[in-house]
């Protein structure tokens, strides 16, 4: 089975992220950067399929500056088999990403593709879906049970309301990855060690331009100053008061 896992390199979610001096864009300065929350459970899922498969390969792919070289080998000491880069020195929209990673892996053998189901950055959980369709397969999002068996995978997803679905795809197939699905491994020392000896393979991106342009980037407005309603019982009928009829959240 050919699994190929498709991640972001995005700031850590900790990170202070501000604007850059063109107001369209984040500064970098003194961000770091790791694998995208969610894309971690989709390298999990790639890992277990191999895991169950024998003969199976995980290949990750990821569309970003050289830099995010680091997150690959990152994904190879967790235990993914190969690595390459389609590098790129702008931030793409979920389009012009889609259509990269698709062109790559329409040259590649491809019996499940993964994603995570979100960035944690921008918060776009369209890539995976674009994918697909650009590849002409099904696809499963949100998904939160992964098997494969006789070329079909059989996958539960959630859905509105806090239900869960059942589908099954026949493969080739795309799969978005939620949180619950897995627990993701650490690497390992062996890992780490594969990692360093790994040939990350680095090609450009030949993605076409973005569609969706940033006008504006503004920080979120300073937080109001708390306000001190008294002491005792007479303080909690201020409290109530205010909560009612200035807040109005209750």
């Amino acid at each position: 089975m050919n699994i190929i896992v498709c991640i972001r390199r995005a700031p850590v979610t900790d990170a202070r992220i501000k604007p850059g001096a063109d107001s369209k864009s984040y500064d970098p300065a003194g961000v770091n950067y790791d694998i995208s929350e969610y894309d971690k459970y989709a390298i999990e899922a790639g890992i277990v399929l191999k895991e169950k498969n024998a003969g199976s390969k995980v290949t990750v792919i990821t569309l970003g500056v050289k830099d995010a070289a680091k997150d690959l080998r990152t994904a190879v000491a967790m235990g993914c088999d190969a690595a390459s880069l389609l590098i790129v020195d702008k931030e793409l929209d979920a389009f012009a990403t889609a259509s990269a990673l698709a062109q790559k892996i329409k040259s590649m053998p491809h019996d499940v593709v993964l994603f995570g189901h979100t960035s944690v950055d921008n918060q776009n959980s369209g890539v995976g879906q674009m994918v697909a369709e650009m590849l002409g397969i099904g696809c499963a999002s949100v998904v939160t049970s992964l098997s494969v068996e006789g070329g079909v995978a059989k996958v539960e997803r959630e859905i509105d309301g806090g239900n869960r679905e059942r589908v099954e795809l026949k493969l080739p197939c795309a799969i978005t990855c939620q949180k619950g699905l897995n627990k993701p491994r650490a690497a390992s020392m062996k890992g780490i060690m594969a990692a360093k000896n790994t040939k990350v393979e680095e090609v450009p991106s030949n993605a076409p331009a973005s569609l969706l342009s940033v006008t504006r980037m503004d920080p979120p407005p300073p937080r109001p100053a708390g306000k001190i309603v008294g002491e005792g019982p007479d303080a909690a009928k201020k409290l109530v008061e205010l909560l009612r009829n200035e807040a109005k959240v209750i």
